[in-house]
C-alpha cells in the first residue's frame, strides 16, 4: 500500500495539508485534545488541569466561539480608515498639528473651541508586538478618531468642519496601553457603532499616513449601545442600530468582529470603559487604510 503523503501533527496526517496547525478543524482538533488527555492521565493529573490546557490552547479550536473581550488571539484585522481620517491621506491632516497628542479627546485644540457633548466614554487599547512574542508595543503612537453623537465626523461633517474633536493620539506605555478620555459614538445609517484607530511604530513616524503599521475599528458592545442610545441626544441611534448587525456591517460582517468587539463597564450616570486588546504584526503589510480620495465636507456618514 502507498505511504500516505499527508503531513503528520503528533502522528496523526493533517486533513488539511497546506493549512496551519490550528487551521485543520474541529475534529482534528478534538482527536488533539483526545491524545493529551491520555497523555495527562499517564501522568495521574486530573481533568481539571485537561480543561485549564484546553482554556490555554482555545485559540487552536477555530470553532471556539470569540470571547467578547479585550483578549484577541489573532492580528488585529485590517480596516478601512474610512473617508473622515483627518490623517493627511484625503486632505485634512490633524496629526501635523501641534496639540494632538492628548488623552481627553472632548473637546476640540488649537483655534476651534467646541466640545462634544454625550455620555462619557474611556477608551483604553493595549497594543501588542506579534513579531516580538507579543510583548507590549511601547512607545508606539495610536490614533484615534469617531463620531459624535449626532454621527458626524469633526474636520468633514456639515457643521463640523472648524472643529477637531474626538480626535487623538496617545503614546504607549510600557505595558502597551493608550487611554483616552471621550464619549459614546453615535450609530449612524449603515454602520455598527464603531471606533477608528491606526498605529504608528512611533511618534516621529505620526507625519506620514502611509508609515501606519495597522489600520482597524473597534465595535461597540450591543448592551451598552442599548443603554446609551435610550438617552437624551442619541434618539436616532437608536432607529440606526436596529437596522443593522455585526453580521450586516459590511466591515465586520466577515467574522462579526470577533477581534474587535470591546469589553465594556460602567453605567449611563457615571461613563463606560471600553478595552480591546489589538495585536499588530509589523513583518506583515498593513491591509487596512485606504481612505477614498477627496475629503470633502458633507452631511450624514457613509457606511463605512
Amino acid at each position: 500500500m502507498a505511504q500516505d503523503p499527508r503531513p503528520t501533527y503528533e502522528g496523526r496526517h493533517l486533513p488539511r495539508p497546506d493549512e496551519e496547525v490550528v487551521d485543520q478543524g474541529l475534529g482534528f482538533d478534538l482527536g488533539t485534545l483526545a491524545g493529551r488527555r491520555h497523555l495527562l492521565r499517564g501522568f495521574g493529573l486530573g481533568a481539571a488541569v485537561l480543561g485549564l490546557a484546553a482554556c490555554g490552547n482555545s485559540s487552536s479550536d477555530p470553532a471556539a466561539p470569540a470571547a467578547s473581550s479585550s483578549s484577541g488571539t489573532g492580528e488585529i484585522p485590517g480596516e478601512t480608515a474610512g473617508p473622515y481620517p483627518g490623517d493627511g491621506s484625503n486632505g485634512p491632516d490633524i496629526l501635523e498639528q501641534s496639540g494632538v497628542v492628548r488623552s481627553d479627546i472632548r473637546s476640540s485644540f488649537g483655534t476651534a473651541s467646541g466640545t462634544a457633548q454625550g455620555v462619557p466614554m474611556t477608551l483604553e487599547l493595549t497594543i501588542l508586538d506579534m513579531a516580538n512574542d507579543d510583548a507590549p508595543f511601547k512607545d508606539a503612537a495610536v490614533y484615534v478618531w469617531h463620531c459624535d453623537r449626532d454621527g458626524n465626523y469633526s474636520m468633514y461633517s456639515e457643521g463640523v468642519t472648524d472643529q477637531n474633536y474626538l480626535r487623538g493620539v496617545q503614546i504607549a506605555d510600557d505595558s502597551g496601553k493608550v487611554k483616552f478620555t471621550s464619549i459614546f459614538p453615535a450609530c449612524y445609517s449603515g454602520r455598527w457603532p464603531h471606533i477608528h484607530f491606526e498605529v504608528y511604530p512611533s511618534r516621529a513616524d505620526l507625519t506620514d499616513s502611509a508609515k501606519a503599521i495597522a489600520t482597524s475599528q473597534v465595535a461597540l458592545p450591543k448592551d451598552v449601545c442599548d443603554k446609551v442610545y435610550a438617552t437624551t441626544g442619541y434618539s436616532a441611534s437608536v432607529s440606526n442600530l436596529s437596522q443593522v448587525s455585526l453580521s450586516s456591517d459590511n466591515v465586520f460582517g466577515d467574522d462579526e468582529a470577533a477581534l474587535q468587539t470591546g469589553a465594556a463597564s460602567g453605567d449611563v450616570a457615571g461613563g463606560f470603559t471600553v478595552t480591546l486588546t489589538a495585536k499588530v504584526d509589523t513583518t506583515t503589510t498593513p491591509t487596512g487604510g485606504a481612505a477614498p480620495g477627496g475629503g470633502g465636507s458633507g452631511g450624514a456618514p457613509p457606511a463605512n
